[in-house]
């Protein structure tokens, strides 16, 4: 039988993620573009994943589309939510974990899964950007420092100065006054970093916390905030260098599957 090679996309709205798999067990190509749904990072992203296999669209068999944009990229054969493909990627990932919290760009969802890796329930943040990866970038943007450079700031704080707000408006606002205060930045940051924290902790609880936790998406890249959680949660954070990725991977894997029924 001829190798089988199925592709995830998973278009957030701040980055799309592409992954493709060989006969629904091996990654062989995975790529990230920092441009999100309405943009050209879908069509950047499948070239550059392609490219590293020297492939062309045709050569995949099935493709599956997820995220906040899913809907906008016609070459998939169906569109999976985010909630299912984050459990399914998770899953793949870390192997047994009962809990993946997934920090977006938009949103925070907080995914509840049975001893078998399939997803029993959720809970979702999408109303306010408090704690998002935009109330970070927000933040950064105040502080005028790079998003990537919060979590070595953050280690660097000698202590943390208190963040109350929970909404980005009155939370920028506080870093600002702080600012004025001559407070040093990497103290502000682990405020910031707290109270997200804080905020993710309080949905995870929410009905009851199972162990193990893993965390998913472009804010696992945030050593301050993975921190802060496994303080605030009392419990170790499972993270990968592909939890970035577990949002794509579903997508891929659930394609394999729709290739296994074809």
């Amino acid at each position: 039988m001829s190798d089988v090679y199925t592709m995830g996309i998973d278009i957030g709205s701040t980055s799309s993620k592409c992954v493709v798999f060989k006969n629904g067990t091996e990654i062989v190509s995975e790529g990230v573009v920092n441009l999100g749904a309405g943009t050209k990072g879908v069509d950047k992203v499948i070239e550059e994943v392609l490219g590293n296999l020297n492939m062309e669209l045709s050569d995949i068999d099935v493709t599956v589309s997820t995220g906040y944009g899913r809907n906008s990229y016609e070459g998939a054969v169906k569109t999976m939510s985010e909630l299912s493909c984050h459990a399914k990627g998770g899953t793949y990932i870390f192997g047994e974990v009962r809990t993946i919290i997934d920090i977006g760009g938009q949103d925070i969802k907080v995914l509840k899964l049975n001893a078998k890796g399939q997803l029993m329930n959720f809970l979702m943040n999408d109303k306010c950007a408090a704690g998002t990866g935009r109330f970070l970038e927000v933040m950064a943007g105040v502080l005028d420092v790079k998003l990537d450079q919060l979590g070595d700031l953050d280690e660097q704080a000698t202590e943390k100065t208190p963040i109350s707000s929970t909404c980005t408006v009155f939370a920028e606002s506080e870093v600002i006054s702080s600012m004025a205060k001559k407070i040093p930045i990497p103290n502000i940051i682990k405020g910031i970093h707290a109270s997200v924290a804080t905020r993710v902790a309080g949905l995870a609880k929410r009905g009851g916390l199972t162990l193990p936790v893993a965390m998913t998406g472009g804010v696992t890249k945030n050593s301050g905030i993975v921190r802060a959680l496994s303080e605030e949660l009392e419990t170790e954070i499972k993270i990968s260098p592909d939890s970035q990725m577990a949002g794509a991977i579903g997508a891929a894997l659930y394609a394999y599957e729709e290739y296994l029924k074809r």
